[in-house]
């Protein structure tokens, strides 16, 4: 009987492995596995490893096509590539460890880089999340060990050139987001000039931004940006093994992302050898929002009740950490979510870079003060309606108004609150208020005045302070953009709208001819700044797209222009409007607001 099964086993092995070649061969998704120099596809789900016998395993290796490796000193790094609808393939390598993984003894603390070795490191798939406020993706996608690290380069490319290199910060008010929400991949695919491009994640909520004088005492503040330093190093390390050049490093990122990269900017130190050599922030600045003193009363009363939740309260301070230490991740996860929601309609969010004394040295407007900056090449700009996500859409009094600024900027004066209030004029005063709705949507009478004064405070002024300074006090470039391609009724042009748009994403593209042609356009200068250091320089599918001009510098009253790009299109909102493309202006809009706001910088620094 067991020559029998003998005979019938060995006269499957061919079948088999024929089978495994037709059936699973097509279906690979562009994953591999590597083994002694010989590069195979793999299938990507690891339950097939497992339930596949070895020599089925060996014969889809042997019948399947190259795959990427690069070494690098902490192992060889197995890749895969992306295809669809890309216009060439893309080398991806996902999910690769930029530091230690984090437990529960390292919570908290700062991040210590990866050590050597000769592993081999499956980067097929993307690496887990850090815990969000999103508490859906929460449990789906999330680890405490999430410094990780996404790699993208052209499949096909000169070996022997080193690429310019793009860092992504993601947004989310440090609170949310990954590496993966952008679509770096499709980004760099479309470039007519290559590059090598990265995102990654770091700490966010109560894991990566603990504030309050306990915190501090234990050396634990500001970690997540802390983790994006640590990866910036990685990138220095190791980038030129897959193919990049480590001193054409661009920095870019959108709101949260802007505001680390502008901390980044301001952190000079003159002895250090530079980690980045140009940087684009997308609604962020280093001013944007608050960035108060580690031990303010916010964020004291904040940690309290993180404390309440987590049920480490009323300890002694040397027992505090330890006692958060022992907690799971998720309650942690969870009691951080729980604190964000408490303050997320006065937007006084949570768990934010702090002034450290190190990192943050002082007021980021006093920093800008100094002139003592890393002064590179700066692409900057704003969204028409950068509020709309975060103010309360059914507010309706007049006093709610002067209470919500009232609450989010206490160090506001009477006089300054007065001055607020005919800066913005109340519609239920005056008719001619340009914050009169008319639109018909349900939304409060007070919405579009608390939207406007809201995205003026904590995005728009600050990004035009950002460029003001930089342009008058260094000699590399500056670039300032206008965000106006209305999105939605509603939003309008709404916070982080351009980023779909950046990527020249596919669902973008099909929309429309005019849709197309403002990805199109934002796309190409975005990718000549990134390889070049100048949106102009490199043609790729609009060489005749307008000369983007640089900042002017000097005083508030200095003429300076910015590119405009989509004024008048209202085709996803509904309308039937095209607009413009993209249009040279002068930077105008809003000026006397941002007066106002930047005059004020240090209410919500100190």
């Amino acid at each position: 009987m067991s020559q029998i099964k003998r005979t019938i086993w060995l006269a499957s092995v061919p079948f088999a492995f024929l089978l495994a070649l037709f059936s699973l061969r097509p279906s690979l998704q562009n994953t591999y596995y590597d083994i002694q120099n010989w590069r195979y596809y793999w299938p990507p789900t690891s339950q097939l490893q497992i339930i596949l016998p070895s020599w089925v395993q060996v014969a889809l290796m042997l019948g399947a096509t190259e795959a990427p490796s690069v070494t690098i000193r902490q192992g060889t790094v197995i890749g895969t590539v992306f295809r669809g609808d890309l216009p060439k393939p893309v080398e991806a390598f996902l999910g690769i460890p930029y530091a230690r993984p984090q437990n529960q003894e390292r919570r908290f603390s700062p991040p210590v880089p990866v050590d050597a070795s000769d592993d081999l490191i499956h980067a097929f798939t993307y690496g887990n999340d850090c815990a969000s406020s999103n508490l859906l993706r929460l449990f789906f996608l999330w680890s405490e060990n999430c410094l990780n690290v996404n790699v993208f380069r052209p499949q096909t490319r000169n070996a022997t050139e080193k690429l310019p290199v793009a860092v992504y910060f993601h947004g989310g008010a440090f609170n949310f987001g990954s590496g993966r929400d952008h679509n770096s991949a499709s980004m760099m695919a479309w470039s007519e000039k290559p590059y090598i491009a990265v995102n990654f994640n770091y700490r966010l909520g109560a894991f990566g931004f603990l504030s309050s004088k306990i915190a501090a005492k234990a050396g634990l503040l500001n970690v997540g940006l802390r983790d994006q330093i640590l990866l910036l190093k990685w990138v220095q390390e190791n980038i030129e093994a897959f193919g990049g050049d480590r001193s054409k490093v661009t920095l870019f990122g959108v709101s949260a992302g802007g505001h680390s990269i502008g901390h980044h900017v301001l952190n000079y130190n003159e002895s250090s050898t530079p980690l980045f050599h140009r940087v684009m922030m997308e609604s962020g600045a280093p001013t944007s929002r608050a960035v108060y003193p580690y031990d303010h009363q916010l964020h004291e009363r904040q940690f309290q009740e993180f404390l309440d939740l987590t049920g480490c309260s009323g300890l002694e301070e040397d027992k505090v950490i330890p006692c958060l230490r022992s907690k799971s991740p998720l309650s942690i996860a969870i009691a951080s979510s729980r604190v964000f929601s408490r303050y997320s309609p006065s937007v006084r969010w949570p768990f934010q870079p702090v002034i450290d004394g190190d990192i943050i040295k002082q007021a980021p407007i006093n920093t800008w003060e100094t002139g003592d900056w890393n002064k590179v090449p700066l692409l900057t700009g704003y969204n028409t309606n950068e509020g709309t996500s975060f103010v309360p859409s059914n507010m309706s009094k007049s006093e709610e108004f002067t209470k919500f600024f009232n609450t989010l900027i206490p160090a506001m004066t009477e006089a300054d609150l007065n001055k607020l209030d005919k800066l913005y004029p109340d519609p239920l005063i005056d008719p001619s208020s340009p914050y009169t709705e008319t639109r018909n949507i349900h939304v409060g009478p007070q919405f579009k005045r608390v939207e406007a004064a809201y995205a003026n405070f904590a995005y728009i002024c600050p990004v035009r302070q950002a460029a003001q300074f930089a342009s008058s006090s260094q000699d590399t470039p500056v670039f300032l953009y206008h965000w106006a391609l209305n999105k939605t009724v509603k939003g309008g042009a709404n916070h982080a709208d351009q980023v779909e748009y950046e990527t020249y994403n596919n669902a973008v593209r099909r929309i429309s001819d005019a849709q197309d042609e403002i990805s199109g356009m934002l796309h190409a200068y975005f990718t000549s700044f990134i390889t070049t250091g100048d949106p102009n320089a490199v043609p790729g599918r609009y060489p005749h797209r307008p000369v983007w001009k640089a900042f002017g510098g000097g005083g508030p009253s200095k003429d300076r222009t910015l590119m405009l790009f989509g004024e008048g299109n209202n085709e996803r909102a509904g309308g039937d409007g095209v607009g413009i493309p993209a249009q040279v202006v002068d930077d105008d809009w809003a000026k006397e607001e941002c007066e106002f706001w930047s005059t004020r910088s240090i209410l919500t620094e100190s």
